[in-house]
């Protein structure tokens, strides 16, 4: 039979290592080959190559329309990403279907064509990263098909993950992220006081390894101690047919201490590691990943007190040089509105201007040969030179006099 002639058949790519798969982005080439390894002569058809991209959701809901009916509501909607196919080996224009094809005339490593990385005709510019999930996925995959007279088809499949970049060096997302909120708190309708909670954020981008200052105040004028805690949230959105189905999770929290009644409690720069996490997914059709800070403070007594700062988790990291400055001039502020600038030394006046210049370079100039202001067919009465002479005797001002204005 012709089963027993085919020992091998796999898809292999180039890039892997030992124990590990490459990982591709939008526009690169995926290279590879297939592997085909027959007992004996044999009769093909085709030997085909496709790339598959596809985002999928589905999901299904019990609904009951009576006392005795109940019926169950499915979901379910899908997208391609991705769509290629060629032709590795097939017959020539006018010859039989089948063809003769042994281990002598097929060599038994077939280099696969580069297949570009681009986006379906019918999807966004954009590619979308590999995901897997409780009601969806993002799954990339290249299969070869060979086709045999008189026998079932073979197929060998190969999945590839994909990543698609995310830089949070983008104006939008170096934004600081800030809020605040208050609650009442009550307990069997008795008013307890007032509980605020105010928070902060340098930026609304990360990296995962990254750690995420948290500055937060609050002020407990309840009469219970309270609980403040900070988490990182992941929000997966599943969209079909019109409808949404949300699945969150807590990914990595931390606590601070507890503040007592009457008192206020400061957060100058909490901690919170970002674990290894998927990139934020924010423009697919079919699902959504999202990410935010969840500020909360426990109320005994009474519901939670909560504060949500939106976040998007990218795959390239903050650059040092400018994104720097502007975090550290985000903090100094933020440092600066709740009183705490003795976190932070005073920046040291720089030195007065005689003690820089000791002599005016146009007076220097001037004293040359070639000088303006000596030639007798030149006048120094306009306003141009006015101007000039104003400005070369008139220095700044001294670093405490502008300091003081």
């Amino acid at each position: 039979m012709l089963f027993d002639k085919v020992k091998a058949f796999v898809v292999e790519l180039d890039g892997a290592r030992a124990g590990t798969e490459p990982v591709f982005h939008g526009g690169q080439a995926v290279a590879g080959r297939v592997l085909l390894e027959l007992a004996g002569a044999a009769r093909v058809g085709a030997l085909r190559l496709s790339a598959r991209g596809r985002a999928r959701a589905h999901w299904t809901e019990s609904r009951s329309a009576g006392s005795s009916t109940a019926y169950t509501q499915s979901y379910s909607e899908r997208v391609e990403v991705v769509n290629h196919r060629t032709t590795l080996l097939g017959p020539t224009r006018g010859t039989s279907p089948g063809f003769p094809l042994d281990a002598t005339s097929f060599p038994s490593a077939s280099s696969c064509p580069l297949i570009p990385l681009v986006p379906h005709s019918c999807h966004p510019s954009s590619l979308v990263t590999s995901f897997e999930g409780k009601h969806g996925s993002v799954r990339y995959s290249i299969k070869a098909t060979l086709h045999r007279p008189w026998v079932p088809a073979r197929c060998a499949r190969k999945v590839f993950t994909v990543i698609e970049p995310v830089d949070i060096n983008t104006p939008a997302l170096l934004e600081p992220q800030a809020g605040a909120r208050e609650k009442v708190a009550r307990s069997w309708y008795c008013t307890r006081g007032l509980v605020s909670l105010s928070a902060k954020i340098d930026r609304k981008g990360y990296t995962p390894g990254e750690v995420i200052p948290i500055f937060a105040e609050i002020d407990n004028g309840s009469t219970r101690a309270v609980q403040p805690r900070a988490s990182l949230v992941q929000t997966q959105t599943f969209m079909a047919r019109g409808a949404r189905k949300q699945k969150r999770a807590v990914v990595a929290s931390v606590d601070g201490e507890p503040v007592g009644p009457g008192r206020r409690g400061l957060w100058p720069g909490r901690a919170l590691r970002i674990p290894p996490v998927g990139p934020s997914i924010l423009h697919c059709r079919v699902l959504s990943v999202d990410y935010s800070l969840k500020v909360s403070v426990d109320i005994p007594g009474s519901s939670t007190l909560l504060l949500e700062l939106p976040l998007v988790i990218g795959t390239v990291p903050l650059h040092s040089l400018g994104s720097r400055s502007a975090s550290v001039g985000s903090r100094a502020s933020f440092l600066q509105a709740w009183g705490l600038c003795t976190l932070m030394d005073r920046p040291e006046a720089p030195p007065e201007y005689s003690e820089v210049v000791r002599e005016s370079p146009l007076a220097a100039a001037s004293q040359g040969p070639s000088s303006p202001l000596h030639d007798p067919g030149v006048t120094t009465e306009g306003p141009y030179f006015a101007c000039l002479q104003e400005f070369r005797y008139r220095p700044p001002p001294l670093y405490s006099e502008g300091h003081a204005a």
